[in-house]
């Protein structure tokens, strides 16, 4: 089960932009630190409609949908911009530039921050992790999706295996923000994968009444990707097997196996419903 809305002090929501973005607000109902604003408009709604200001933007790479309403916001509000170093030469106005093992310390809303590099879908993708509150919290932009993960757009198939398994051992119970909703399709692909995973076909029921009812199928867990998510679970025996069926032979190491799947993802179609 995704696990309800904290009950500690501090909130997420959940604002959708474009066609399948999020962007995620955190506040206390006073101070609000944005997540990934590709656009500025949803937030500024959200933030006069609840009485909010705006004292911090975070960044986790360099694509036009995640970072492209940042300049607005701090114009009209005076927000901190923190972001990846490795990027900013194609972010710009980056106050704060992060890079692996950061720590990044917030006292409006309180909020302690581990950065952790994670390239693959850019090279110098970061995520951001919270311990606490309990159960600890995970903003990780377009590298790991629900049941799925970012599409290689400038790293390897080694380097973003090697993030979404640093990703994969944080603490089961860590909620995971992703930057799309991509959940309904990804999991499509995973049950192509593993038929026969009851995870997923209970994931799937899941998420289907959740889209129907219009709720964000987002935050996961650490945990229920471990159990749903292919790219997080390509050493296993049954995912091995269904990549070596699909290319028509053993693809060897773990990265080739990791690269196969990725690239049937690239080029798969889900059935029509």
């Amino acid at each position: 089960m995704i696990p309800p809305r904290h009950n500690y002090e501090l909130r997420i929501e959940a604002l959708p932009a474009f066609a399948d973005n999020y962007v995620w607000l955190i506040h206390d109902g006073r101070d609000a630190i944005a997540v990934d604003p590709g656009d500025a408009a949803p937030v500024r709604e959200t933030l006069q409609a609840l009485s909010l200001r705006l004292r911090t933007i975070l960044l986790t790479h360099h694509h036009p949908d995640h970072v492209a309403g940042a300049p607005a916001l701090k114009t009209a509000t005076g927000a901190q911009i923190y972001g990846p170093a490795a990027e900013s030469d194609m972010i710009g106005s980056l106050d704060h530039p992060l890079s692996d093992g950061n720590c990044v310390e917030l006292s409006a809303p309180q909020l302690r921050l581990k950065v952790l590099a994670i390239p693959g879908h850019t090279l110098g993708h970061i995520a951001y992790h919270a311990a606490q509150p309990a159960p600890g919290l995970l903003f990780c932009g377009d590298t790991l999706f629900s049941a799925g993960c970012g599409r290689l757009f400038e790293g390897s198939p080694q380097q973003m295996l090697g993030s979404l398994q640093r990703l994969a051992a944080l603490p089961a119970s860590t909620a995971v923000y992703c930057g799309h909703e991509y959940t309904l399709a990804n999991l499509q692909f995973a049950q192509t994968v593993e038929p026969t995973n009851a995870a997923i076909e209970a994931a799937i029921r899941e998420v289907r009444g959740w889209r129907k009812a219009d709720r964000p199928s987002l935050p996961s867990t650490i945990e229920r990707e471990r159990c749903i998510n292919p790219f997080l679970r390509s050493a296993e025996t049954a995912v091995r097997g269904a990549v070596s069926l699909h290319v028509g032979r053993d693809p060897g190491a773990a990265d080739r196996v990791f690269a196969a799947l990725r690239q049937w993802k690239d080029g798969y179609r889900p059935p029509p419903v």
